[in-house]
């Protein structure tokens, strides 16, 4: 087993790794950190979050820059201010003892020229996140011209996030001759394409496999309907009355509106997502690990910040659009060494999504059962009692055992534990006892689904708006559902042509959707609406009568809306509009539509519980 030691690192190193309490270096550092001090060069390396990437190129980093000059000599980019800022921190505790180290954070969200004041006083090495990075640049505020080194520190992610362009701009400012370190969790063509582009004969460290998930967590899903989903969610975290999670969901609205919910349940819960100010996002950070927040609701963007080891779950309330963003979210648990556990809440239209997962992690998911209430109750019980026995006495209450002695004297002791356990069995055993079964069979293959989803129950829609309205089959499928408030699987086989559409919902829906399109307005002209003739048996048909050029054509591409609605002539809404936002190509920026968040009291709770720690079994 080698040691920091023996990789190189000089004294005043080793010292801070001492007072940091590491023992030995992880897999990644042991391969990563001999090379990099050693030689001049570039490299790609794959390795799982929470592995120890940071300290894998910031120990060669400090090492090899000259503190004594005040010129930039190190570029970090990273894909979040919060991963940046994490980075930073852990930058200087690393050179805790290099005498004159100025490392400086630059993100969005802060005063541009603050941070340009502490670049002027002279920073050798700058953390960045790719946006704020090439703004300053731009005005003149930073000087990469003489760097040394440069780290792309999760560079899947910034390429998922859109950030190639502003990458390839910040780098055409930067020498050639300077060594680029790449890090990444998975290796999708992007990143291969970024490396042929940037890098010269880059080496690679691989950390086990590529694109595979860590060897200490297991993986489960749970197959329920659609609209049972957030009781699913609910039920997970009774049965694991200790855990500790972060629940992802794909956009910033769900992840708002499941935190609402779960707050509402008595559950001790908060939302990160992109919507939120940098003061809001570092209050629920400090309070996710400080624990006071047991159930973390985050975009899969938010997330990337998040650098805690003790997570015990990762719940996936949604599977993400992109599936190796997966390896992201499962590597949020199992870290340091620890054991984790990523659960999945999938639908039966979305098990092949698992098989296509498990592929790409080469791990294999168990199906399990959404536990019954009975089951809850039972581990519940059993939770209260162990909670009991490893109590330590407060010897405080000494004073007061003889008046309360006199008061429980007429009862056994199987009495008195009857009474303390009922407290707060009773609660979980009221709600649950006519609890149903969530749990749904899958296994059927994807023509059956289709051929029940076009059973006579069904009804398929016309719709004036297509391709050349800038929507595909799926933003036109998460439109509909905003407006309707349908759920997931009640909106299916959406075709979109290029200036019309057709979905169908079950019949039952019918009234709620023609109701719900009233009066919803594109650019000032009415959205058409119809029942058409077409059952939708194949794809690509149209209504008897309707021409392709049904709608007009030569419309501008904008959202959906008058002018109340998104702001300027982007947003979906009925006069008045229902939000506002920008649209963009990521999911997680998806326009947002007001209303009431659907709220659910379903679950025992006491007066006054809110978003706190909620009193457990």
């Amino acid at each position: 087993m080698s040691t920091f030691q023996s990789l190189g690192l000089e004294d005043q190193f080793l010292q801070a790794i001492k007072d940091l309490g590491f023992e030995t270096p992880s897999e990644v550092q042991e391969k990563a950190i001999p090379l990099l001090l050693s030689e001049e060069t570039d490299i790609v390396s794959l390795a799982q979050t929470g592995t120890g990437k940071t300290a894998a190129f910031g120990f060669p980093m400090l090492q090899k820059i000259n503190v004594d000059s005040r010129t930039t000599q190190g570029l970090i980019l990273s894909p979040t201010r919060e991963l940046c800022l994490q980075i930073t921190a852990e930058l200087k505790l690393y050179g805790k003892y290099l005498k004159g180290l100025n490392v400086v954070a630059i993100y969005g969200g802060a005063s541009i020229v603050d941070q340009s004041k502490q670049i002027n006083r002279g920073a050798q090495i700058i953390v960045a996140t790719p946006g704020r990075m090439k703004d300053m640049i731009g005005r003149g505020m930073i000087d990469i011209s003489k760097i040394d080194y440069c780290v792309l520190d999760e560079a899947d992610e910034m390429l998922n996030m859109g950030f190639y362009e502003d990458i390839t701009d910040i780098l055409s400012h930067s020498p050639k001759s300077k060594s680029t370190w790449l890090f990444s969790a998975t290796m999708p063509k992007e990143v291969s394409t970024i490396a042929k582009k940037f890098m010269n004969n880059p080496q690679e460290v691989t950390v086990g496999t590529r694109n595979v998930g860590a060897e200490n967590v297991s993986h489960e899903y749970y197959m329920v309907n659609a609209r049972d989903r957030y009781q699913a969610l609910k039920r997970l975290s009774d049965a694991n009355p200790d855990i500790f999670s972060v629940v992802f969901c794909r956009t910033k609205r769900d992840t708002q509106k499941v935190a609402e919910m779960l707050i509402e349940d008595g559950y001790n819960a908060a939302a990160l997502h992109g919507d939120l100010s940098q003061n809001q996002r570092d209050l629920v950070m400090k309070s996710f690990r400080s624990r006071q927040i047991q159930m973390l609701v985050a975009t899969d963007v938010a997330a990337r910040g998040i650098d805690v080891d003790d997570i015990t779950h990762v719940i996936n309330y949604q599977l993400p659009d992109e599936i190796e963003t997966y390896t992201h979210r499962s590597g949020r648990t199992g870290r340091a060494g620890k054991t984790g556990v990523s659960m999945v809440i999938i639908s039966k239209s979305e098990i092949r999504k698992i098989k296509t997962i498990e592929k790409i992690i080469q791990k294999s998911f168990i199906k399990k059962e959404v536990p019954s209430g009975m089951e809850i109750c039972e581990k519940q019980l059993f939770h209260l009692a162990n909670s009991i026995k490893d109590t330590q006495i407060n010897h405080e209450i000494d004073g007061y055992l003889p008046k309360i002695n006199e008061v429980l004297e007429d009862f056994s002791k199987e009495e008195l534990i009857k009474k303390v356990f009922s407290v707060e069995f009773t609660r979980f055993y009221n709600y649950y006892k006519k609890a149903k079964d969530l749990n749904v069979e899958g296994g059927r293959d994807h023509n059956d689904v289709e051929a029940k989803k076009f059973s006579d129950n069904s009804t398929r829609f016309f719709i004036n708006l297509g391709k050349k309205d800038g929507l595909q089959w799926m933003d036109l499928k998460d439109l509909i559902r905003e407006i309707t408030q349908l759920g997931k699987d009640d909106v299916f086989h959406v075709d979109t042509m290029d200036t019309f559409s057709f979905f169908n919902t079950d019949e039952q829906h019918v009234d709620k959707v023609m109701e719900a399109f009233k009066e919803v307005q594109y650019e000032d002209r009415k959205v058409d609406i119809e029942i058409s003739k077409d059952r939708g048996r194949g794809r690509g048909g149209r209504s008897q009568g309707r021409g392709e050029g049904r709608g007009g054509d030569g419309r501008k591409k904008g959202g959906f809306g008058k002018k109340e609605g998104f702001g300027k002539k982007e947003g979906f809404g009925k006069k008045g509009g229902f939000g506002g936002g920008e649209r963009s190509k990521s999911n997680d920026d998806r326009p947002k539509f007001k209303g009431k968040s659907r709220k659910s009291s379903d679950r025992p709770k006491e007066k006054g519980t809110g978003g706190k720690r909620r009193r457990r079994m």
